[in-house]
C-alpha cells in the first residue's frame, strides 16, 4: 500500500519499507547496530525491519545514507533517476508527435503511461495521457481523446488549476471538433472565471485559455467575444516566454482580424505564428498556418494563392497522417476549387469524405466525416455538394444536401453558416414553386442571423488584472 509523504512522494507501507531495509542491509553485510548508530538503536532497526513502525523523514535520510541509496528510493523502491529519465522520454515522445505520425507517437505515450502507472508517478502519467490525447485529436479519435483529457483532470484534481488547464483546453478542443461549440466555450469560460476569481493569475494558463476560446467563439459567430479574447491574449503575451503558446495566440488572433476585414494584419499575424512553429519543428501547427493563410487568401479573392496554401497544408497533414485535419482541409480546398471552376475536382474531393467505407481505421460502414467527427465540416461538405448539384441543374440532389447539412450546423450553433444555408435552401424552394416552405426556411435563417452569438454562459468571463 502506498501513502503520500511530504512533497507528494508516494511512500510504500511500513512492511514493504522494512523488508527493503533488511534486504539492503544484508547485501552490504551490515549489522543492525552498524546501520543504526549513532542516531538510532539496534532495537529500532529491528522494529522497523519487522514492519511494526514507519520511519520518520529523519530516519529515512539516516538509513538511506548508510545504505547508499536516496531517501526516495528507500521509501518507494523507485530509483531516483527513474522519474527524470521518464520525463526525458516524454519529451522525445512529444517531439515524435510534432514531427511524425500521431499513431506512432501514441504508441510511445501509451508505453510511457504504463511505466508511470507501474512506478506510481501520477505527474508523468498525466503528461503521457495529455500527449496521447493530442495524438488522438490529430487522428480523429475524438471520444478516446476526450477520455484521455478527462483522465488527466482526475489525476491532477488536487493540483492547482493552472496544472489542469492544458487538459481542459484539450477537452474543449475535442468538443469543438465534434461540433459541440457551446460546451467547448463553457469549459474554457468556466476555467477562466475560476482562475481569475481565485487569484491564480498564471499568464501561461490564461493565454492558453483565451487563445483556445477564439476558435469556438468565431465558429459560433460570437465575433465580439472572440475579438475581446484576442485583445486579452495580446495583453498577456509580454508576460509569456513559451514560443508555442505565443504562436497559438498569433494564429487565434488572425481569425478575429479576418472577421474584421483586416486581411493584411491577419496575414502578418499568421506569418509570426508560422515562423515560431518552424523554429519549434511543430509540423501539424505549421500546416494549420498554411491552412488559415489559404482561408485568408480565399476571403481576399486570391483563389490561386488560396489553393496553393491549402494544398500545402493538405500535403503536410497527409504526410503526418493527421487524418481528421486533412479531411477538413479537403472541404475548404473543394470550396476554392469550385469557385475557380474546377467543379469535377471539388466533387471528387468531397464525395469520398461523406461516403461509407472511407474511415481510416478500416470500417466499411462509417464515413470519414460525420456528425460527432468534424460536424461543422460535414455540413460544409453537404452545402458545397448542394451548390455543385444546383449548378448542374439537379435541384433534387441539391435540396437533399442542403437538408442534410441544416441539422448538423444548427446543433453545432454556427449561426452564420445556418443563416447562409437557409438562404440557399429558401431560394431553391422558391424557384421550384414552394413559396410557403421557402418563407419558413427564410424565417429560420433570419432567427439564426439575429442571434448575437453570445450564446454560451451569458456574461463573458471577467478579464484578469493586467
Amino acid at each position: 500500500m502506498k501513502q503520500s509523504g511530504s512533497g507528494g512522494v508516494r511512500l510504500d507501507g511500513p512492511g514493504v519499507i522494512g523488508r527493503r531495509v533488511l534486504r539492503l542491509r544484508t547485501e552490504l553485510g551490515l549489522t543492525q547496530r552498524q546501520l543504526a548508530e549513532p542516531a538510532y538503536t539496534p532495537a529500532y532497526v529491528s522494529t522497523l525491519e519487522s514492519g511494526k513502525v514507519r520511519p520518520s523523514e529523519a530516519a529515512l535520510r539516516h538509513l538511506a545514507e548508510r545504505l547508499g541509496v536516496t531517501p526516495e528510493e528507500l521509501a518507494t523502491g523507485r530509483p531516483a533517476r527513474l522519474a527524470a529519465e521518464l520525463r526525458l522520454r516524454l519529451t522525445d515522445a512529444r517531439r515524435a508527435l510534432a514531427t511524425g505520425a500521431p499513431e506512432d507517437a501514441a504508441a510511445l505515450f501509451r508505453a510511457l503511461r504504463a511505466e508511470a502507472v507501474e512506478h506510481a508517478l501520477p505527474g508523468e502519467q498525466a503528461t503521457a495521457l495529455l500527449g496521447l490525447g493530442e495524438c488522438l485529436l490529430e487522428s480523429g479519435d475524438l471520444d478516446d481523446a476526450h477520455e484521455c483529457f478527462a483522465s488527466v483532470e482526475r489525476l491532477l484534481a488536487d493540483e492547482p488549476l493552472p496544472r489542469r488547464v492544458p487538459a481542459i483546453r484539450g477537452r474543449a478542443n475535442a468538443h469543438r471538433l465534434t461540433g459541440e461549440l457551446r460546451y467547448a466555450c463553457h469549459l474554457l469560460e468556466t476555467a477562466l472565471d475560476q482562475l481569475n476569481a481565485s487569484g491564480l493569475h498564471d499568464p501561461d494558463a490564461l493565454l492558453l485559455l483565451y487563445s483556445a476560446s477564439i476558435a469556438p467563439y468565431m465558429d459560433m459567430g460570437a465575433q465580439e467575444r472572440g475579438a475581446h479574447a484576442a485583445e486579452l491574449a495580446l495583453a498577456l503575451a509580454p508576460r509569456v516566454d513559451d514560443p508555442a503558446l505565443l504562436a497559438g495566440m498569433h494564429r487565434g488572433v488572425a481569425r478575429t482580424l479576418i472577421a474584421q476585414g483586416r486581411i493584411a494584419e491577419a496575414d502578418a499575424s499568421l506569418a509570426k505564428a508560422q515562423d515560431l512553429y518552424q523554429q519549434l519543428h511543430i509540423r501539424t501547427e505549421l500546416a494549420h498556418c498554411h491552412w488559415m493563410r489559404g482561408y485568408v487568401h480565399a476571403q481576399d479573392g486570391d483563389l490561386e494563392r488560396a489553393e496553393s496554401e491549402l494544398r500545402t497544408a493538405h500535403d503536410m497533414l497527409t504526410a503526418k497522417r493527421a487524418a481528421l485535419y486533412a479531411e477538413q482541409v479537403e472541404v475548404e480546398l473543394a470550396d476554392v476549387l469550385r469557385r475557380r471552376g474546377k467543379v469535377g475536382e471539388a466533387e471528387a474531393l468531397l464525395r469520398p469524405l461523406l461516403a461509407t467505407g472511407t474511415e481510416p481505421a478500416g470500417s466499411k460502414d462509417v464515413p470519414a466525416l460525420r456528425a460527432g467527427r468534424g460536424a461543422v465540416h460535414v455540413g460544409a461538405a453537404h452545402r458545397l455538394l448542394g451548390l455543385i448539384a444546383e449548378e448542374c441543374g439537379d435541384t433534387e440532389a441539391a435540396e437533399e444536401h442542403y437538408r442534410a447539412a441544416l441539422p448538423l450546423l444548427e446543433r453545432a450553433g454556427v449561426t452564420g453558416d445556418v443563416a447562409d444555408l437557409c438562404r440557399l435552401l429558401g431560394d431553391l424552394l422558391r424557384r421550384t414553386g414552394r413559396t410557403e416552405a421557402a418563407l419558413d426556411t427564410y424565417r429560420t435563417g433570419l432567427a439564426h442571423r439575429s442571434t448575437p452569438g453570445t450564446t454560451t454562459l451569458g456574461p463573458a468571463p471577467a478579464p484578469p488584472p493586467m
